[in-house]
């Protein structure tokens, strides 16, 4: 049975480092893994209080044995109850103070005075792509089932003329970003080179993979395209007890977007980082189609600020627009949910007449790779957050398998933004919203951020680069990112008038 057990959990790890697919070609990243013997693992969740989940492994057949154990492996129990008594008892935050963001940290980029600021950044943040100092993850574990889609969400269609997938008009902005880089400083053309971390989770795992191999990468060297799996955390009791889903199985839930954090290290994304010298990470989700992916100017604002972490945002549209706001509580940046601020200060304007809690947190950060290796010491004091749910699992006093009716558990999630209050300085920086945000949350039938605006987003900022050209735009264009990265090089363009529905691959 020992022998089964390793097998599957080498087995496992093959496929968490490579992917489902055998057939993919993309890097490989190198994962951390202990594996524990049966005995071992036994005593560490009996020490733990949670040695009930072994209660039917006798029961259990030698393959759901060998997957149980597998499960277990993974699973740090120590850690575990540790979060758990963390978010359970954490206290109220209704009296929590707020204050806006110090000048020091927040610069926007819609400020005119600030536009030869916005131009060195672009300088700086372009030649450290040249110089291969840059990369990017991608968040893109989520399913597109509120689109009516069981593909990964990436994979999504948005109606584009071009037919288009979320993945590959990323894909090609990094293609994009990294031509121009190499164009701009051809001496550094053989390092302008942006690796692309693909954060998933199990289940979008093999078809987010497949789906990069279909489209071949999106024109990126397969060498440059790593996937790496999230975390996931165990659902419990509301006592703190491990729930099981079944007699050989374990109930567990994603552990949220800040999940991202452990799942560097565990994954071997951090090591990479380093294997391959990349100092800076621009990190982002996978449903904002109009994503700026290793944005120069972001990269070279945060650098120019010497700071670990950053965080772009975008102005709220009016005060009570249900978005999270990044603003100080009790004197620590954090991400405030919209409901929480008071509303004298979500309507509160400074002498220019703009609110100042306006920096809406659209889930777009910029990290030191020094500052992603330290995020583990910070853990400790990091609150997760309680979700109470209705989860199936066994009755260990039935042996039956029950389907509640009512909330009878607690998920654990971590937000990729919890890290903030633990930041000494954080550079913050407002970009345009039309320019770069347009999130897919919603499917067709929505009245916003829906299919249909991501789609006409993206048409509405083709016609504005044509026409800041000089040219005329009459129906639906769109404009490849492997044409213009953010309106650059669109001379060609002038005097000419463009009539949709129309992609425009090469000028």
């Amino acid at each position: 049975m020992l022998k089964s057990f390793f097998a599957f959990v080498q087995k496992k790890l093959h496929t968490h480092t490579t992917g489902s697919s055998p057939a993919t070609s993309a890097h490989v990243l190198h994962k951390e893994a202990v594996v524990h013997s049966e005995a071992t693992l036994r005593q560490l969740f009996t020490d733990a209080g949670q040695g009930h989940v072994f209660q039917y492994f006798e029961t259990l057949t030698v393959e759901e044995k060998a997957k149980l154990l597998a499960q277990l492996n993974d699973i740090d129990v120590d850690r575990c109850n540790r979060i758990f008594a963390k978010a359970t008892t954490a206290g109220p935050h209704d009296h929590d103070a707020f204050d806006p963001l110090p000048d020091s940290s927040f610069c926007s980029t819609l400020d005119a005075d600030k536009a030869a600021d916005v131009e060195q950044w672009r300088k700086d943040g372009v030649k450290l792509i040249a110089q291969g100092k840059v990369a990017v993850i991608l968040l893109a574990g989520g399913q597109g089932t509120r689109l009516g889609s069981s593909a990964p969400k990436g994979c999504y269609d948005i109606g584009l003329p071009s037919g288009k997938s979320l993945f590959q008009l990323q894909g090609e902005r990094i293609l994009a970003i990294q031509r121009l880089a190499a164009k701009t400083h051809p001496e550094l053309a053989a390092t302008a080179i942006v690796p692309w971390y693909v954060m998933t989770s199990e289940p979008t795992r093999a078809g987010t993979e497949n789906f990069f191999k279909e489209h071949k990468y999106f024109g990126l060297s397969e060498s440059q395209v790593m996937f790496f799996n999230q975390g996931v955390l165990p659902a419990f009791t509301m006592d703190g007890k491990i729930l099981l889903e079944s007699k050989g199985l374990v109930s567990t839930a994603p552990d949220g977007n800040g999940g991202i954090y452990k799942a560097l290290k565990k994954e071997g994304v951090l090591s990479d980082l380093e294997r391959r010298g990349i100092p800076y990470v621009h990190a982002y989700c996978v449903d904002n189609c109009l994503v700026k992916v290793a944005d120069p100017i972001f990269i070279g604002y945060c650098v120019s600020k010497n700071t670990g972490c950053g965080v772009k945002v975008v102005p709220k549209r009016s005060h009570d627009e249900p978005v999270g706001v990044v603003c100080l509580r009790e004197k620590k940046f954090s991400v405030v949910e919209y409901s929480e601020i008071p509303q004298e200060l979500s309507k509160l304007t400074s002498a220019d007449g703009h609110l100042v809690y306006r920096a809406a947190n659209i889930a777009n950060h910029f990290y030191t790779t020094a500052f992603l290796n330290g995020i583990d010491a910070m853990e400790n004091s990091m609150e997760f957050h309680v979700a109470k749910k209705k989860i199936k699992h066994v009755d260990l006093s039935t042996n039956e398998v029950v389907v509640p009716t009512a909330n009878n558990g607690i998920k654990l999630e971590l937000f990729i933004f919890d890290v903030f209050p633990h930041c000494e300085k954080l550079a913050v920086l407002e970009t345009a919203r039309n320019e770069e945000f347009s999130p897919l949350k919603n499917g067709p039938a929505s009245k916003e951020d829906n299919p249909a605006t991501s789609r006409a987003d993206i048409l509405a900022q083709s016609r504005r680069f044509i026409e800041a050209a000089g040219g005329s735009v009459v129906g639906d264009i769109e404009l490849s990112p492997l044409v213009s990265y953010d309106g650059e090089g669109l001379e060609k363009a002038q005097g000419v008038a463009f009539e949709g529905p129309k992609y425009i691959s090469n000028l």
